[in-house]
């Protein structure tokens, strides 16, 4: 039982001590939950295996992230050996194809969370094995998987309802045809991240919005046919949403964000950069109706002025939530911005890189304010800001983290 707390590292350090000690470290049970990921260079096939055969059926998690030495040959050893997994995390493991799924489809049919990330050469077949083998899949990791397509999609979702989270950033194959497949088939879908699927538009997510009620957490960052029909259709069928990326995407306005505003309270973090056409009265928005709100990025939103961040200093999240805002490259934000968000008691991180109206006397009268808060910005040489237009990447800057 004492054994059962350790480590995995202290747990072969025991096994050396004595015989005994070596029977009671190596017991199977002692070894239900096991992440490689720090000794991922060292990590061949035969210590897959050895630990299959080890485990068995005690083993419930396994994480091998980023161990690019396992391939087909020691997960199919392990899938036969470890038929109870429940959580497994092969990111970034290069050398496994469509081989594996289908041996965790044979034998693993508890299986509930698997991350595939970065595993270049699965493609729908994989997905469709998984859906015949693996019905508890509550959560999926296929990101930069860019081989997969709508009929993978539509094979996974028919065979696995119950998903909860979906993770698909850098499939850009897909198409809204894929997304209408989840929201016919996933109602208990809380977590979806699409970044930089460029095909999408407003008709797939448009079938997500109503047929996933329970979605809290959405990424479309680098989606950028996406408009404000995606906002409307999220105020009007997901008012439990929290998380919201959409970093990228133009075409989206205040008329937008009012309705989103007013409809989901409970918003807690919004990446909004290069939202280029959102003005004060998005913040506005978002100050009296938003009051769990803890992280905004308004980066690249050109149009903000201090008047806006001088609402959201006002705001229901003002005084116990705001913990970060990050307002770079806001061109028309100056001091009085930072006297503003003086209101905001939370607040552990302002970002204000290339703000050309931001002076090093303002940022001091902040800290002097807040003696813990980091305030990331950029100077030109001499304590002058930099030239309106400058850029991080253009001239010499000198950064200060106060």
């Amino acid at each position: 039982r004492i054994f059962s707390f350790l480590d995995v590292v202290t747990l072969c350090r025991c096994a050396q001590v004595s015989r005994a000690w070596n029977v009671l470290a190596l017991d199977g049970s002692n070894w239900q939950r096991i992440d490689l990921f720090d000794f991922q260079r060292d990590i061949e096939g035969r210590v897959v295996e050895n630990i299959s055969k080890r485990c068995g059926g005690f083993l419930r998690k396994l994480s091998l992230r980023g161990c690019q030495g396992v391939g087909d040959n020691a997960l199919r050893t392990f899938a036969q050996n470890c038929r109870n997994i429940e959580v497994l995390n092969l990111n970034g493991c290069t050398k496994i194809t469509d081989a594996t799924c289908t041996s965790l489809s044979k034998f693993c049919s508890k299986l509930r969370h698997l991350d595939l990330a970065s595993c270049t050469s699965i493609t729908n077949l994989s997905l469709k094995a998984l859906s015949e083998g693996c019905p508890l899949l509550e959560q999926l990791n296929i990101s930069w998987c860019d081989q997969v397509t709508k009929d993978g999609l539509q094979a996974l979702v028919r065979g696995c309802g119950g998903l909860r989270a979906l993770f698909l950033k850098g499939c850009t194959q897909l198409e809204d045809e894929a997304l209408k497949y989840i929201g016919a088939h996933c109602p208990e879908l809380v977590t979806l991240n699409l970044q930089t699927c460029l095909q999408i538009t407003d008709d797939g997510l448009i079938t997500i919005c109503r047929g996933c009620h329970k979605l809290q957490s959405l990424c479309a960052s680098g989606c950028c046919n996406i408009t404000d029909a995606i906002l409307n259709a999220l105020g009007q069928n997901c008012p439990r949403l929290r998380i919201l990326e959409v970093a990228r995407c133009s075409q989206l306005t205040d008329v937008g964000f009012t309705t989103l505003a007013r409809n989901c309270h409970e918003l807690e973090k919004m990446d909004l950069e290069e939202c280029v056409q959102i003005t004060d009265s998005t913040l506005i928005q978002l100050s009296i109706h938003c009051p769990r709100l803890q992280v905004l990025s308004l980066s690249h939103c050109e149009l903000i002025t201090d008047d806006g961040i001088r609402h959201l200093g006002n705001g229901a999240c003002a005084h116990d939530r705001l913990e970060v805002i990050e307002l770079d490259n806001c061109p028309l934000i100056t001091d009085a911005s930072l006297e503003h968000l003086k209101s905001c008691h939370s607040l552990e991180r302002i970002e204000l890189y290339d703000c050309q109206q931001i002076t090093r006397a303002g940022i001091k009268r902040l800290r002097t304010h807040w003696g813990g808060i980091k305030v990331h910005a950029y100077f030109a040489p001499g304590g002058a800001p930099p030239s309106v237009g400058g850029s991080r990447q253009g001239g010499c800057r000198c950064c200060i983290i106060l």
